[in-house]
């Protein structure tokens, strides 16, 4: 697409998403961090974690009860009870013997001899003997889990580029990883762009607004693992907006916020084509966020280490910032983290109220997903436009709305999670 101008470049939201989650199979990963395990949460695999040994290690009971073999487990036949092994304890008094019952609690290695575990629930016993209660069964195997049953000590049980929440964060503590390899964070610019804007500790006039956006993308990079850089306010100038994209650039990726639209001050495309900016779309078929522009810029010099630098103009509106930030900056900036390509993260939920459809765009509006274990239900969340910043924080999710179809109460749609 090497020269294609901006403005032939408005695509509709499937086929944007399409060109977004193609780039990102072409991004290249960073580096790679030794951290401890706690500080890889959120960060993404770089090596294997392999079990350095069987799991579990041994044959587990399941059940607190009492160990058996179960040819024996028949009603009125008592068993001596022989002594009693609790978890992290290793039975000492050797292989269980015909006639003998152990005492065992969940968790604890079953001892040699013994093939099943009879549930304390299901024993009648006396002081030194138990027996089978009146109908209860046993299979041998029963309430135990063998030994390397869940894993054999080699096995690969989280691969490289997976994203590191508690259930894998668990797994690498159960191996002995003290410290594990994940990728480096990409560095993420962010540039907030207007005359209008303010910094969050200063007091605007009348006129003016504080740069919500550059805090919110930032807590956006971070949760999609990268490493937010907040840059200074580009003024509507063409010399201000230059600088601050020059600083950016040299990041891993480029978000700028306001200054895409058509307005005579919307600077942010005419500098970036002055750039040599290879443009992939500039403006998609939503509502909000209609403005996207996403593209790359090429390398500074020789001694780049990246050939492009991919840049995504955002609308300036909180609610159209935040809703294309989940659309397309997501995916891309978690397949520069090492997690490959994914897209946005898509649900179904039951429509709780009517909707006018609107033709010509597909519509993420603001919504509250109520979750329920039968049938999650999603309704609109009142707002006032892309700029309601305290509506777009009542909401939860964004409710995906199709081009023009008019929808009934209980139609299933889809739901942007966020």
């Amino acid at each position: 697409m090497s020269g294609t101008t901006a403005d032939s470049r408005i695509l509709g939201f499937v086929e944007a998403l399409g060109v977004v989650l193609r780039q990102a199979a072409e991004v290249r990963v960073g580096g790679i961090d030794r951290v401890a395990l706690l500080a890889s949460a959120g960060r993404v695999l770089a090596e294997d974690v392999a079990a350095d040994r069987d799991q579990p290690p041994f044959d587990r009971a399941t059940r607190d009860g009492f160990a058996v073999r179960a040819e024996e487990w028949t009603a009125g036949n008592g068993l001596a009870v022989v002594g009693q092994v609790r978890a992290g304890e290793a039975w000492a008094g050797g292989a269980l013997a015909s006639g003998q019952a152990i005492e065992i609690m969940t968790g604890a290695a079953v001892p040699a001899g013994a093939d099943a575990v009879a549930m304390i629930e299901h024993v009648e016993q006396s002081r030194t003997e138990m027996w089978a209660a009146a109908g209860r069964q046993l299979r041998v195997g029963e309430n135990i889990v063998r030994r390397g049953s869940e894993a054999r000590q080699g096995d690969v049980l989280v691969g490289r580029g997976t994203a590191m929440g508690a259930a894998e964060i668990a797994v690498a503590a159960a191996c002995g990883c003290a410290e594990i390899a994940v990728r480096k964070r990409p560095v993420v610019a962010i540039v907030a762009t207007g005359d209008e804007l303010v910094e969050v500790d200063q007091t605007p006039e009348e006129q003016q607004i504080r740069n919500s956006n550059g805090y919110a993308l930032a807590a956006l990079v971070a949760a999609a693992g990268g490493q937010p850089r907040r840059l200074e306010i580009a003024r509507d100038t063409l010399a201000d907006v230059r600088a601050r994209i020059a600083e950016g650039r040299k990041s891993d990726l480029l978000l700028l916020s306001g200054g895409v639209s058509a307005g005579k001050y919307d600077l942010v495309e005419e500098v970036l084509a002055k750039l040599r900016a290879e443009f992939f779309f500039a403006g998609v078929k939503m509502q909000p966020g209609k403005p996207v522009v996403f593209g790359r810029l090429p390398g500074r010099d020789s001694t780049q280490e990246r050939e492009w630098t991919y840049f995504f103009g955002l609308p300036g509106n909180p609610v159209s910032t935040q809703v294309t930030f989940h659309c397309f900056v997501e995916p891309l900036l978690r397949a520069m983290c090492g997690a490959g390509v994914g897209g946005p993260r898509f649900v179904q939920a039951t429509l709780a109220e009517d909707v006018v459809g609107k033709a010509g765009l597909t519509r993420l509006l603001p919504a509250f997903l109520r979750h329920d274990l039968v049938q999650p239900e999603v309704r609109l969340v009142s707002w006032q436009g892309s700029g309601d910043l305290a509506s777009n924080a009542r909401a939860n999710c964004y409710a995906v709305l199709p081009d023009g179809h008019d929808l009934r109460t209980g139609d299933v749609i889809t739901v942007l999670l966020r």
